[in-house]
């Protein structure tokens, strides 16, 4: 490691990992930049203290993410820029088992430390980047908070074949294709807008947009709308990795103006392509996983990722990191070293980390708790976050907020939905915070704040987080909380695209209906309007079955002409199959049929709904579409989903109702023993607290079915040997 003065190779390259030999091309040396810093941070009041990247994700920092994603596609040369909190990032990489100066199995052969204690933007750091002519040749731009498992193979001679035909291709932008539907890494609030030219990849314009702005509209160039194709893409997910030319930042030293990646740097070139001639292009990935903990919202849908692991082999379990002793356990849950239950201690779906321990009655579901932490008896943790060495006495719950390092929270206290308590907060017996509190012991400016005693109690220590200088018109105040709100902007949230971090939502039930002013590209509005016509469709096929009786043949011709018309995918397809035949169940069983008033018992309703002539046809071929594993395990999630979406329904009778269908499905030849199997082991079939409920009520049907392959096996043994 080193200071401003520079800096030198501190590790050998890893095993497998080939190092560049003294006669070999510079361009063979594949050289990175993490922006460790952030500006125009929305993780308030944690980053006050403590740098964004060394946040935990899953009891990781960040960080460690972003070096370990950079050594898997072979990088060899690492500069790390930071300006606030610098120290303690270079502490943390300079101390690390993997990443520091003692370190044996280093993956890179050389870390440069670079502060810039006088930075204010992105563009301040790579300004002094070029001015130190570090980067001869292409090189890769990350920030700190990135987490992804992609193979940058690909991209990277794509770049370079681009490269070598015109030289003033300067900049490869890797974003991820995150399809039309809710995803737990879209932005919120702000929604990055591309114009792509998808002829040849190249990024044409950029633009954002926001429910704050006053024009619900973008501006396009006509020259773009003269091509014989232009993507307008706000369905993409920009993971903010970037192949760079050396162009790039002599690009940034020319105009002082661009202090933002995207909404000045990108912006700005692509507008003057007249004057520059620089062109960007894209690499678009559907494969694998990218994104970036770059506010609280996507913080907590990223560790959704990593508890669903979808981030694989980034998950706990792997024991990436020297030193982590992390086992998976029954119910989704990992456990280090040293963790202490008691017998009545319910954990699922969550992280421990090591030392920690529980009283007893308590239970923790979908959480992440650090290590060292204490938390006592009958404590309920749902949906949160606890960092490391924090206290949470008897009796007291917590409802998806965050509690920073060694605070502490008494005993029945109510710690409700969005709270942020951070560093050193203390917190008396009984209290009781409002929704989305901020509590810290320091302010906005790194000054203490004095006790609250109304807030903290009399013992208590910390007062309420204020940021004054917040402007409420700025888009990004829609990212400062936990959760993604609008109620506290004058403004009618009916108008607003919003995205659900959790797959409980009932929006797969009922889509939304666009405002006049949401934009949304023509495949949105195309694939939204084939889900409302195929639901409606098959609806009235399985109503009219009971009474008229519906045709299924001339149904499927309709569906299909629909599905064509529509370029709707198989995702798309599976879907409103599935809502369709879940709302007509649901439909019998309360008895809102006016061929049949009388209620029906889920299993009966199931098998009223299956039963109808032709449905197991459509089913078993529009709906699943094959026999493999892969198929059935993708429409029984959608199946799954469609039933815990249902309003008029509690868990219980949803899951019920699931039972049913999946009962009647087996029986008719629609799903196998192996399908429903690879299903209920599938880490999605349990994302989410309804998602986890509904399928519970399955286990009787698995078991069931498990147990019947265990005693045919056996008897077919059992024939071989006679």
């Amino acid at each position: 490691m080193s200071s401003n003065k520079g800096g030198k190779g501190i590790a050998r390259g890893k095993k497998g990992q080939s190092k560049p030999r003294a006669d070999e091309k510079q361009e063979d040396v594949l050289k990175a930049v993490i922006i460790a810093d952030t500006f125009q941070d929305r993780f308030m009041p944690f980053a006050v203290e403590k740098p964004r990247c060394l946040l935990p994700l899953a009891n990781t920092p960040l960080i460690d993410y972003t070096l370990e994603f950079l050594s898997m596609n072979y990088v060899q040369e690492v500069y790390i820029y930071a300006a606030a909190h610098a120290d303690q990032v270079k502490r943390h990489v300079e101390t690390h088992p993997r990443w520091g100066i003692a370190s044996k199995v280093c993956p890179f052969d050389k870390i440069e430390f670079i502060p810039v204690a006088d930075a204010t933007s992105m563009g301040d750091f790579l300004r002094d980047l070029d001015k130190r002519t570090r980067m001869e040749t292409d090189f890769l731009m990350v920030h700190g908070d990135l987490v992804a498992n992609i193979d940058l193979k690909k991209p990277l001679a794509t770049h370079r074949a681009r490269r070598e035909e015109n030289r003033n291709a300067m900049m490869t932008m890797v974003l991820r294709d995150a399809g039309v539907q809710n995803h737990h890494t879209k932005t919120q609030g702000i929604t990055p807008v591309f114009t792509i030219n998808p002829e040849n990849d190249r990024c044409l314009a950029y633009n954002e947009m926001s429910p704050l702005d006053e024009d619900r509209y973008i501006l396009t160039e006509t020259d773009h709308l003269m091509l014989p194709v232009v993507d307008l893409r706000a369905d993409l997910i920009d993971t903010g990795i970037d192949i760079c030319t050396p162009e790039v930042l002599a690009m940034w030293s020319e105009s002082f103006d661009y202090q933002l990646p995207r909404k000045n740097f990108l912006h700005g070139v692509l507008k003057d392509y007249e004057l520059n001639e620089k062109m960007v292009f894209t690499e678009i990935i559907e494969k694998g996983y990218a994104a970036r903990a770059t506010n609280l919202q996507l913080y907590d849908a990223m560790t959704q990722d990593v508890l669903g692991r979808w981030t694989s082999p980034f998950v706990p379990d792997f024991n990436l990191m020297p030193g982590q002793t992390y086992k998976r356990k029954l119910d989704n849950v990992s456990l280090a070293d040293g963790v202490k239950v008691t017998p009545s201690t319910h954990l699922s779906r969550s992280v421990v980390g090591s030392n920690s321990k529980f009283g007893a009655g308590t239970k923790v579901s979908n959480s992440i708790i650090g290590k060292d932490c204490t938390i006592g008896s009958n404590v309920t943790i749902k949906d949160s976050f606890i960092w490391d060495s924090v206290t949470v006495q008897n009796g007291t719950t917590v409802d998806h907020s965050i509690i920073a390092d060694g605070a502490q929270v008494g005993k029945n206290c109510v710690i409700p939905v969005a709270s942020l308590i951070s560093f050193g907060v203390q917190i008396c017996d009984g209290i009781q915070l409002a929704k989305e509190t901020f509590v810290s012991t320091v302010g906005p400016d790194g000054i203490s704040l004095p006790t609250d005693t109304s807030l903290v109690g009399p013992q208590g220590c910390g007062g309420k987080y204020v940021d004054e200088e917040e402007d409420d018109r700025d888009p990004a105040q829609l990212q400062k909380s936990l959760i993604y709100s609008t109620a506290h902007l004058n403004i009618s949230a009916e108008s607003i695209s919003t995205f659900n971090s959790h797959p409980d939502s009932d929006s797969d039930s009922e889509p939304e209906t666009p405002s006049p002013h949401h934009h949304r590209t023509p495949s949105q509005q195309a694939t939204s309007g084939f889900h409302v016509d195929a639901v409606n469709g098959i609806l009235d096929t399985l109503r009219a079955s009971n009474s008229t009786g519906g045709d299924f043949d001339a149904a499927r011709i309709e569906f299909t002409s629909l599905r064509l018309s529509s370029n709707a995918s198989d995702t798309d397809v599976q879907r409103s199959i599935a809502v369709a035949f879940a709302k007509r169940a649901a439909e019998l069983h309360l008895g809102q049929d006016p061929s049949s008033a009388t209620p029906l018992e889920p299993a009966k309703a199931a098998e009223r709904t299956v039963s109808v002539n032709g449905a197991t046809k459509f089913l078993r071929e529009a709906g699943v579409g094959g026999d493999a594993n892969e198929k059935q395990v993708a429409f029984i999630l959608a199946l799954q989903q469609a039933v815990a979406g249902l309003r008029e329904f509690g868990t219980a009778k949803a899951g019920t109702l699931l039972a049913g269908l999946l009962q009647q499905m087996y029986s008719n030849d629609v799903l196998d023993e192996d399908g429903i199997d690879a299903w209920w082991s599938n880490p999605q079939s349990q994302d989410g607290e309804s998602m986890t409920a509904v399928r519970e009520r399955v286990r009787v049907l698995v078991e069931w079915l498990q147990q019947a392959e265990e005693e045919s096996e056996e008897g077919e043994s059992e024939e071989e040997e006679e």
